[in-house]
């Protein structure tokens, strides 16, 4: 079986994270600059840096600079990412997202002591208003965090952490 190519897997990402986003016009525009940012940063070849160091440095000064979300293009994402409202979003370059998750604003996924110490967000999680999930976790398939929730051990697939004492039910 061949591999997708860069363009293979953009195409395929954007349309799924178009149709995530349909009634939200500023993910779509945040959601398609990201995913061609990653997709040249994939490229290999000097012209494909050079449609990068554009493309890529384009996307970060205008999403974290003026929009305050910082979504690095180097992030591994799955397609269908749905944003809600996109504000005071941090996401650590090493966090891994996958498909079909709702990020909600002032959401934090970072490291707690080492540079690559962060989340794994698995297929079809709901992250709500603030939450903040720190350290090398896995946040499990349909797991669903609550807002202002503080994650810092794993969550089983199909669990809720209720904010604010982050206790997990199943």
């Amino acid at each position: 079986m061949t591999a997708l190519t860069p363009r293979q897997q953009y195409r395929a990402a954007w349309a799924a994270d178009r149709r995530a986003n349909a009634s939200y016009p500023k993910s779509k525009f945040i959601l398609r600059w990201f995913r061609s940012a990653h997709r040249w940063r994939a490229e290999r070849g000097p012209l494909a840096r050079i449609v990068f160091l554009v493309v890529g440095g384009s996307y970060k000064l205008v999403t974290e600079g003026f929009m305050g979300i910082e979504l690095p293009a180097s992030t591994e994402v799955g397609p269908g990412l749905r944003l809600r409202h996109g504000v005071g979003i941090v996401v650590n370059p090493a966090s891994r997202i996958g498909a079909n998750v709702m990020i909600r604003q002032g959401v934090t996924l970072g490291n707690r002591k080492l540079p690559d110490d962060c989340p794994t967000i698995e297929d079809d999680v709901e992250i709500g208003v603030g939450a903040v999930i720190i350290g090398s976790v896995t946040v499990g398939t349909g797991a669903r965090i609550g807002p202002n929730a503080v994650v810092f051990r794993d969550v089983p697939p199909g669990a809720i952490v209720a904010s604010p004492a982050s206790e997990i039910r199943t």
